[in-house]
Parts: C-alpha cells; structure tokens; sequence
C-alpha cells in the first residue's frame, strides 16, 4: 500500500520502519526534517507538506494532541483538503472524544474514509511491532487498514463501528495505567522506607498476584529510578487524566481517582518533572517520605 505518515516521534517514527519492513510505500512527513531524513535512509519518501503526505491510498497520524492533529488535518494543505476521495485516515493519536467525532464529521462529508486506531505499548513495543492497536470505524474503512495495523502490532482490537468508541477505550487505559503508577509509587515508598529492597520487592509483586505487563515495566522503572530520557512523559500523561475527566464529564461518570491523578501529575511539573517519564509521577511518594525528588 502507498501509506503517508506524519508525526516521526518516539512512537511514530518506530511505527513508520515498520510499515516499510512489511513492504509498503511510505511517505514521511514530520515538522522537524531530521527525523525524515532517518526515515528515508530506511527506504521512505520525505514529503514536503503534509498534503504531499495525503496522495496515497491511507495516511496515518501520531501526533501528540488534538491542537497538533487539527493543525494537520483541517485547513488549506491538511489532511482533509488533500486526501483522495475514498481513501482513509488512521488516526493513531490519544485524543479527546470530541476531536474524534470533529474527524469523523469532517472526512464523512469529504467522500474519505475515517478509522480511529489509538495504540498500547512504549517506544519499544513499537520498534518491535509488539503494539496492540484499538481500532473503530466502519467495516469497509478497518478492512482496507488492516495490513497497516499488521505491520504495526501483534493484535489488532474492533471496537465498533463509531471511531470515538476507539479513542474512549484508548483514554481509559491510559488512565488505569496511570493508576497503577499511583499505587505502585504509594506501595514502594512505604516499603523502600522500611529498608525492603524495591527491585526485590518487584520480583515478589510480579512473580505472585500482580503478574501483568503493567506491574513489570512500571514497577521496574520506577525501581531503578529510569525517568530519563521520557519513553512518554509527564506532560502527555496530565493531558490523558485531563481528557478522562473530560469524557467523565460529557458522559456524567464521577472519576474520583482520576482527579487525584491529575494533581499527582500537576505536582510533578510545578517541580520540574516535566519532561520526565510520566512513571516519575509515581516516585512522588517516596520524594514526600523524604527521598530525593525525581527531577
């Protein structure tokens, strides 16, 4: 397939490689032109715009919010204005709600076809097409993609036919996952304080009840303290509690540990943590007993 990309960031740049090991046409677009040029050593195309981007059969974004997903989709040269008739756009993003329903409008009336497809994994999963993607759209739209969900991950999930009904599912798993982060934080400060070693203390949590790939990578970054450099960081994780809540309230679903969330994260970027990996956020803890801040 003839595949336009843009977004080349820690996620999307290991997702375009894999799409050109699979053997599709891929065609790079990214602000930054140095993570182009990485790509097209791979055997891509650099696209000067990002209608350049949009003259193939699909075009996937992985951008970092709904500001940068508008600014490439709507407008004079955006996805929208340049994509052929028929053909469709992946949004990979973790977006609000309502922005999903904004792409679904927009490429509907457009004559193109429109499939949320939000993924699960960090930077590494992505590198070794180890992501699970949460895709929804219509029937004839998810077919089309599905060999570029293929090369990008192990398994691919439908969860309707409403591409929002991707976007939700996505933003409540980032949620859970902050959770976890939380508790983790919380469980190994109060151990660690004692004199209980944490990556000892990991091994017991993740070789009894709490044997789950959420508990191994979390748990193990924040026992070695491995924050920097930022598979996803903190700022993206305050933008996810945020548009949990938001949803929370469209929805009139109370989110009381989502709020806690939210301060936790807020806490860690008033103190400089920031561009830190948002498991530092569960180091907070530890830092409030009386350990060395994460930043």
């Amino acid at each position: 397939m003839k595949i336009g990309f843009i977004g080349l960031g820690n996620m999307g740049a290991a997702m375009a490689a894999n799409l050109l090991k699979a053997g599709h046409e891929v065609i790079a677009y990214n602000r930054s032109p140095g993570k182009v040029a990485a790509l097209v050593e791979q055997g891509a195309s650099a696209a000067a715009s990002v209608g350049d981007a949009c003259q193939g059969d699909v075009v996937v974004t992985m951008l970092a919010n709904d500001d940068a997903v508008g600014a490439v989709t709507f407008g004079d040269d955006g996805v929208v204005a340049s994509l052929p008739a028929g053909a469709v756009h992946v949004s990979s993003s973790t977006i609000s709600v309502a922005m999903a329903q904004r792409l679904t409008e927009a490429h509907g009336e457009a004559g193109q076809g429109f499939v949320a497809a939000p993924v699960f994994g960090r930077p590494e999963a992505a590198a070794a097409a180890k992501l699970f993607v949460v895709a929804a759209g219509s029937p004839g739209a998810v077919d089309t993609v599905s060999p570029v969900f293929d090369a990008m991950g192990q398994r691919t999930f439908v969860v309707g036919e409403d591409p929002q009904a991707a976007n939700l599912v996505k933003i409540s798993g980032n949620f859970l996952i902050a959770s976890v982060i939380e508790s983790l934080g919380e469980a190994m400060a109060l151990v660690g304080k004692s004199g209980v070693d944490k990556q000892q203390y990991l091994e017991l949590l993740t070789s009894t009840l709490f044997d789950a790939p959420v508990y191994r990578t979390y748990g193990g970054l924040l026992a070695r303290e491995e924050f920097s450099p930022a598979g996803f960081a903190a700022t993206l994780g305050l933008k996810d509690v945020k548009l949990a809540l938001s949803a929370g309230d469209e929805l009139q679903v109370p989110l009381p540990i989502a709020s806690l969330l939210r301060d936790r994260f807020l806490t860690l970027l008033a103190t400089g943590g920031g561009e830190l990996d948002w498991s530092a956020m569960g180091a907070l803890s530890a830092w409030e007993a009386g350990a060395d801040h994460p930043a």
